[in-house]
């Protein structure tokens, strides 16, 4: 039986709707990808959906001293998380997300190097997949970023023994004795005659030109810049973005549907994510890329989406707790890394090293992180109980703001760890 002929309208519908399906597969594919859309596209999903202040009851002295404490230290929102043992018990917003917003669990805020635990889980997620081991070399022709533009930049031969582990304990070599370069892009800018801000691979070219501050593994100095090169490892590894893999492999799966990287200014925010918020005695400071404006610290004095792993994460405090049950060998929320890692992860070398992603190790576990606008904690007690408290203000004390809120986390777990509530907040998910 002949076919029927086409007629020439036909034709053209056919070719139309293969275009419509063409460009709906892009889209699709350009969703799926990451970073393809913009913030005010993203939709809030998983916990924070559907978590707030009354889902969870009150504690109402745990509420006073946490207002007494933002009054003291003039902090305009903070968030607290507490989880036990896998279990959500308490999950709270305090003061304001933004202006005339009030704030709640499910607002989502930068937590700064907090992302560096983030980033270790995904180099642990790679070892086991057999794709990297710790090990490794990370620059010359046996390492993982083997590029002839990386190789042929380096003078000091050191470089080429970093491995992925020293990248991961800030034992490197990486020094900061002429600035952090995820902070001094000006002063880059200017040393380099760059008109543009850096793209990391650029600045890991221009960085890989610099003297190291020691031997490899011989001593110890925090790097923010080993955090985005373990970034960069991970695209290289992946094939994929950092956000995206990290979001597909090991965020999804943990359950922590809405947390992407940040971007650097208030019209860039995502839907539920709060105002940052400096002391009102705060300079302006000139714009990270020497455009000549003069800006808010918190909105544009760094790039903060630069950091990638090393800081740009922002989250909830009950996604932030989800990951942590998701990292912590308890069988109560299935884990996406495998109990070695977790071990290798927390285990004490009794050699005062950084863990593997968090700053103390051994019975208690704590990942601090800030940036200019917010502070982050996360702190594991040894009876498995997790106090997660993050902030949108800059406070005038810095990094050493960071000891007060310990201390403050230390009393708080002392005095209310029985007067939580019983139930479990991840079962609203």
């Amino acid at each position: 039986m002949k076919g029927r002929k086409i007629s020439k309208t036909g034709k053209i519908l056919i070719g139309a709707l293969g275009v419509a399906l063409l460009l709906a597969l892009y889209l699709l594919l350009r969703g799926c990808a990451g970073g393809g859309r913009k913030p005010s596209e993203y939709r809030i999903r998983g916990i924070n959906s559907v978590i707030t202040n009354e889902s969870g009851g009150s504690v109402d002295k745990l509420d006073r001293d946490m207002k007494t404490f933002m009054q003291r230290w003039w902090i305009k929102g903070m968030s607290l998380s507490v989880m036990r043992r896998d279990s959500l018990l308490y999950a709270k917003g305090y003061g304001k997300a933004d202006e005339d917003v009030p704030m709640s669990p499910g607002h989502i805020m930068r937590v700064a190097s907090v992302s560096k635990l983030i980033t270790a889980a995904g180099i642990m997620k790679l070892q086991e997949q057999g794709r990297i081991k710790l090990s490794d070399k990370v620059f010359g022709p046996s390492g993982i970023l083997d590029e002839a533009v990386y190789t042929a930049a380096i003078k000091d031969k050191n470089y080429f023994k970093i491995t992925v582990e020293d990248l991961l304990r800030h034992e490197s070599g990486l020094s900061i004795r002429r600035g952090d370069p995820m902070f001094t892009t000006r002063d880059i800018m200017n040393i380099y005659r760059l008109k543009e801000a850096p793209d990391h691979e650029t600045l890991v070219r221009l960085m890989l030109a610099r003297q190291l501050g020691y031997q490899p593994g011989k001593s110890r100095q925090y790097s923010n810049f080993g955090y985005l090169l373990l970034s960069m490892i991970i695209e290289k590894v992946t094939g994929e973005s950092y956000e995206r893999w990290m979001q597909k492999e090991l965020l999804g799966p943990a359950g922590c549907m809405d947390m992407h990287l940040a971007f650097n200014y208030y019209k860039d925010k995502y839907p539920n994510e709060v105002r940052y918020y400096m002391q009102d005695n705060d300079p302006l400071v000139p714009e990270y890329n020497n455009s000549r404006d003069s800006v808010v610290r918190c909105y544009g004095g760094s790039d903060v989406r630069a950091l990638a792993g090393a800081g740009a994460w922002v989250a909830s405090t009950p996604e932030l707790a989800r990951f942590v049950a998701s990292v912590d060998g308890n069988p109560r929320v299935k884990d996406v890394i495998g109990i070695k890692s977790v071990r290798a992860m927390t285990a004490d070398t009794g050699e005062h090293k950084y863990g593997l992603g968090w700053n103390d190790v051994g019975d208690t576990w704590i990942r601090t992180g800030s940036l200019a606008g917010t502070n982050a904690i996360v702190y594991r007690f040894p009876d498995g109980e997790c106090w997660i408290l993050v902030s949108n203000t800059h406070n005038w004390k810095g990094p050493r703001f960071s000891k007060r809120v310990k201390e403050f986390i230390r009393q708080c777990h002392e005095r209310y760890s029985p007067a939580l509530p019983k139930q479990d907040l991840f079962e609203l998910i």
